[in-house]
């Protein structure tokens, strides 16, 4: 809900709420206003003179900031109540969410959630109220917060800090909030910028999920806190709906499927982010890359190979070193030179094309590789396929003149959206990642970064699909667009991307001779279709849950025999599949029919051709299919046939795909 409203001088903006009759509590209730600077105010705010302001929803982005943020603050105060010695970090809103870091003697266990949980919830029924009180000096805040060390650098630090910090500071004036009980008094208070809810009445359904532990301000020079983190929703309904997704995403997670259905590994002898497919995940890769190099060189690209490692001097030429160098591995010494790891494959792209000569007639020139690449991404952020150190891209580069810049980022953004909706992924809207004007970190002209801009911002509003904004999301040397596709159960992934770089060519001198003779400098457009084939493998197995497409899936056809003797009936089945291509076998296990069918669904194959008596005599097989659905006798050579068309026509629907 979003109202205009007018709060009167000397009136407070609760008063104005009241007035309107806009709603006070429940799931829609007025928790905040913005005024016309666009600064979120409590409602017991009193402006000095009329103001005009927006009334915020607890259901509105902002709005459910302010109710995690006031929760997190509910948690902080349960947390000194049972562990009094327990020192403050900070407690900002996150997605979906909250968390607060604390300074204790041991980490949390989940007995402790659980009394944490049940004095928030004695806290919220007492109806306490949030009171913002702001400092008169630095001296009176550090006078006051003399007991909270991680409190006192914050307020030593105001003016100079990361976001997370802000919320619990603020950037032009010290504030601290109280909890009053009923009767007004203070029973506890933390430095914090605001704003809250006017009561703890109005977080009426959250939950504390886990503990972990985090280093103070996210440096490991730092004391390693205890951090809890929680959830809190409008109403107990959308709590509910929430911890169903978890419950979902939990039961899709590709780690635990990775492991139950023989795909992949992260062996500790190999290093932290580092996978190992297995031969069935082996299968679903070289698909993948099957597809892709075939895609590619349809839509134009030629196909080059480069190595892992090069000299530190490409990377500055790239002008990766020092931008990128935090997510390089460290260098090795070899020679009087020191090598890396690459980190990415457009510097080597780079030379391919300055080789020779290129004339205009070449362009588009589009270069394409399953590039390795090594990044160090820390420990902490490393997750399953989705976040590794290793990893392979689709990677390619387009260099074209400038004029045909717009026609090639649209040709790529088809390819893109193509090949998802090929693995099932048809819903996605584009994000645009631009530059910050604030920031050092981006290299060219004001004029490169608006034409850049502005050639991405109209292709991807041309496909008609949602755009978001991302600002100061860029790479250093140029716009992006990504293409953010949701799954399955709705959440949202970045998959591919699209990069306009008007640096890297003249860092590397690359030039092509015009029809009139003139040497002149090419646009490079950096594409990755899956980003990472590591990631993408993950997120389909999530998507699908691990019952993949038939065409993607290790073993497609599995035949079960009711008894031994039917086995080799099967066998020739299976081979005339397997002459079309087809992954099928025979299970000749000593398990009975209904344990191997039982066996082949936990699986998720997607054909289970079963053979009787009844199947030998009449020359046919009997499909049962992963979603229990079964069809009887049918012929052989039509059996055949039904298998082939389903795999070869990339069906992601149908029983064959549930």
């Amino acid at each position: 809900m979003s109202a205009a409203l007018v709060v009167p001088a000397g009136t407070t903006a609760a008063d104005a709420v009241a007035a309107a009759g806009l709603p006070q509590s429940g799931p829609k209730a007025i928790v905040v206003v913005r005024d016309a600077d666009g600064r979120l105010r409590d409602l017991d705010w009193s402006p000095g003179q009329d103001a005009d302001v927006e009334a915020v929803a607890i259901d509105s982005p902002d709005g459910l900031d302010v109710l995690r943020h006031s929760a997190a603050h509910v948690l902080a105060q349960a947390v000194q109540d049972i562990f009094p010695e327990a020192k403050l970090g900070i407690g900002p809103p996150i997605e979906n969410g909250f968390y607060y870091d604390f300074d204790v003697e041991k980490p949390f266990q989940p007995d402790d959630l659980a009394k944490l949980e049940k004095r928030m919830q004695e806290i919220v029924k007492a109806g306490q109220t949030f009171r913002r009180r702001e400092y008169a000096s630095l001296d009176e805040a550090r006078a006051e917060l003399a007991h909270e060390p991680y409190k006192l650098e914050l307020v030593d630090i105001k003016g100079d800090v990361d976001d997370s910090e802000v919320m619990e500071v603020g950037g032009g004036e010290l504030t601290h909030y109280d909890n009053l009980d009923r009767d007004g008094k203070r029973v506890w208070g933390d430095l914090c910028r605001g704003p809250h809810l006017p009561t703890t009445r109005l977080i009426p359904a959250f939950k504390l999920m886990r503990s972990a532990a985090a280093y103070w301000r996210g440096s490991e020079k730092n004391p390693q806190l205890q951090r809890v983190y929680g959830t809190a929703w409008p109403s107990r309904d959308e709590l509910k709906a929430y911890l169903n997704r978890l419950a979902e995403a939990e039961r899709r997670d590709h780690r635990k499927l990775g492991t139950e259905l023989d795909l992949f590994s992260f062996p500790d002898e190999i290093g932290s982010g580092l996978v190992v497919f297995h031969p069935k995940g082996g299968v679903i890769k070289r698909e993948m890359e099957d597809y892709v190099r075939a895609r590619h060189i349809e839509e134009g690209f030629q196909y080059v190979g480069t190595p892992h490692i090069s000299k530190e001097g490409l990377f500055h030429t790239s002008g990766h070193l020092p931008y990128y160098a935090d997510t390089m591995f460290p260098p090795m010494h070899m020679e009087g030179a020191d090598y890396y790891l690459k980190a990415m494959n457009c510097p080597m792209h780079n030379l391919i094309f300055r080789s020779r000569g290129r004339s205009y007639r070449e362009l588009p020139m589009r270069l394409f590789e399953f590039g390795s690449v090594y990044r160090y991404e820390k420990s902490g952020v490393v997750h399953g396929l989705t976040r590794v150190r290793g990893l392979t891209q689709d990677d390619s580069h387009s260099y074209v003149a400038p004029e045909d810049a717009p026609a090639e980022i649209k040709h790529l953004l088809n390819f893109v959206l193509s090949l998802l909706r090929d693995f099932g992924l048809d819903d996605f809207y584009l994000e645009l990642s631009t530059r910050d004007p604030k920031s050092d970190k981006f290299i060219g002209t004001d004029e490169q970064w608006a034409t850049a801009t502005e050639v991405l911002d109209r292709v991807a509003t041309e496909t008609g699909l949602e755009l978001v904004a991302d600002p100061g999301g860029a790479a250093f040397y140029g716009p992006k667009i990504s293409v953010q596709a949701r799954d399955a159960i709705g959440r949202t992934w970045q998959m591919s991307t699209i990069q306009y770089d008007f640096n890297m060519p003249a860092r590397f001198g690359l030039e092509f001779q015009a029809a009139d003779g003139s040497r002149q400098e090419p646009v490079m457009i950096h594409s990755a279709k899956f980003g990472s084939i590591e990631r993408f493998f993950g997120v389909l197995v999530e998507h699908y849950a691990g019952a993949f497409p038939a065409w993607l899936a290790p073993v497609q056809v599995v035949g079960i025999p009711i008894r031994d003797d039917h086995a080799g009936y099967l066998e020739e089945f299976v081979a005339r599949l397997r002459k079309e291509g087809i992954r099928a076998e025979v299970d000749h296990s000593t398990d009975r029919m209904q344990k191997k069918i039982r066996t082949a669904q936990q699986q998720k194959i997607p054909f289970m051709a079963i053979a009787g008596d009844d199947d030998v005599n009449g020359g046919t097989v009997s499909f049962r299919y992963r979603d229990g659905s079964q069809r009887n006798g049918v012929g052989l050579d039509e059996a055949v046939a039904h298998v082939v068309e389903v795999v070869r026509s990339r069906v992601n629907t149908g029983p064959t795909a549930e």
